[in-house]
């Protein structure tokens, strides 16, 4: 066996192998003793007609695929290994037979996507900016109080109107220019004044209302709205109050956090407090910033990506999403469903930012390459012994168990640690303005459907 490579379109790299008719005969013959049990022709028993009997009866090629993808699991994983100095495959290739006649052998070609080169107009000197964020007193107290959540009570609430933070028990029946529409009706529904579930504006509009009341409410369903028949809509929602329920929370006490917070006091709870907030926004701020630059160093640089690798990075994003439904206990496939599109046009949607996330890996891979950063074992070993003291062992105990993998992520965060120390360095880093650290609600998918529901989708 020999073989070429040359330069493909896309990203890609042809490998031509060509095989003497010695090995494609050896490649036949191990077909035949592999598959032989598959086949039956009269007068023999199963498995057992020679193999010249077997081509006579079912046709010459009928061993030729097995043979092939015998010699391609044989030499294609071989060849890669020579050849990863050159190139790094990225998907599987698109295989074929370029030429094949009888006494001369066979010639195999396989079109491999490779990781490509990335041109990077330039990483230093750039402006960019640089993401703070200050903890206010106000974080504090809200993110204080959230222990409360746990000994809270449901209260029913009978001598006052709903209002913003109550959750109130309706009945729901909407309709479209006098029609009724699928996912519009619903009885016994809690819904969570202010949670921002429903549909702009219905919320606001059940606000005021008391246990007992009737209400029509209008409101319109946005120009996004996943259903196509109900997009731009008014829409006129029948409401029924059945009951309000408000939470009472007991008082932040030197008790209560001495029981629920480890703290000794109040005064000490919320220093803790403070504390892991400060840390949490320092981490944010670090993260945000370097997104920062590798999005302005990425905005100037090019690649030519192949379907592979974007399809990989697709893969990974969805596979994340569904593990968040699963938290939910939502599936991925009902969750397609609900929102009425095809697994692609699902998949579709992701294309954009991971062609975004695939350049932004190509051009950090570069300048850890070109600046040549590297983690020194003694580099290792002290991030492995901070770990260590961490769960109270000596470095030597843990290294005893130690992960291989876990290494190699010290390995590649102490390398991505001097990338950004670098780059934060040598570019002009300035911040626009100071935010809080209170960050918006996680938007989650919707359990249940209804059309009033901002999630929802119209059957």
């Amino acid at each position: 066996m020999n073989y070429t490579q040359a330069a493909g379109e896309k990203s890609t790299v042809k490998l031509t192998i060509k095989y003497t008719e010695e090995e494609w005969q050896s490649a036949i013959t191990a077909a035949y003793l592999k598959t032989r049990g598959k086949y039956s022709v009269p007068g023999f028993r199963k498995g057992k007609a020679p193999k010249p009997v077997l081509e006579n009866y079912y046709g010459k090629g009928v061993f030729f695929e097995e043979a092939f993808n015998n010699l391609y699991r044989e030499h294609y994983f071989e060849i890669l290994e020579k050849e990863k100095a050159n190139f790094t495959a990225v998907g599987e290739p698109m295989l074929n037979v370029e030429e094949m006649e009888e006494g001369k052998g066979v010639t195999l070609s396989a079109v491999v996507p490779v990781k490509p080169d990335v041109t990077i107009e330039r990483y230093t000197g750039l402006k960019i900016r640089k993401y703070e964020y200050n903890v206010t007193d106000e974080d504090v107290e809200k993110d204080a109080k959230r222990i409360l959540e746990s000994s809270a009570k449901n209260v029913e609430v009978t001598d006052r109107a709903c209002k913003k933070g109550d959750v109130v028990n309706i009945d729901f029946s909407g309709t479209v220019d006098g029609e009724k529409f699928a996912g519009g009706t619903a009885s016994d529904y809690n819904l969570e004044l202010g949670s921002g579930s429903f549909i702009p504006g219905f919320e606001e509009a059940v606000e005021g209302m008391k246990t007992g009341e009737n209400r029509d409410i209008n409101v319109k369903f946005p120009e996004d709205y996943q259903a196509d028949n109900l997009r731009g809509k008014d829409a006129v929602f029948a409401i029924k109050l059945n009951k309000i329920t408000e939470k009472q929370y007991p008082e932040l006490t030197d008790e209560f956090v001495k029981a629920h917070a480890g703290a000794e006091t109040v005064a000490d709870y919320y220093k803790t407090v403070r504390e892991r907030l400060e840390k949490n926004a320092a981490n944010r701020g670090r993260d945000d910033t370097e997104n920062s630059i590798v999005n302005e160093i990425s905005a100037h640089a090019t690649a030519e990506i192949p379907d592979a690798m974007v399809e990989s990075e697709i893969d990974r994003m969805v596979q994340d999403f569904s593990y968040r439904l699963m938290y939910q206990g939502i599936k991925l496939e009902d969750y397609v469903k609900y929102m009425g599109v095809s697994m692609e046009e699902f998949r579709s949607q992701y294309t954009t930012e991971a062609k975004k996330r695939v350049l932004s890996q190509l051009v950090v891979d570069k300048i850890v390459r070109e600046q040549k950063f590297s983690a020194e074992p003694s580099e290792v070993d002290a991030k492995i012994e901070e770990q260590a003291k961490s769960v109270g062992k000596t470095a030597e105990e843990y290294k005893k168990n130690i992960d291989p993998r876990q290494v190699e992520y010290i390995t590649n965060d102490i390398i991505i640690t001097k990338l950004f120390d670098y780059l934060k360095s040598n570019n002009e880093m300035y911040v626009e303005e100071e935010k809080s650290d209170e960050k918006p609600a996680d938007k989650k998918p919707a359990a249940k459907k209804s059309a009033a529901k901002k999630t929802g989708k119209g059957e």
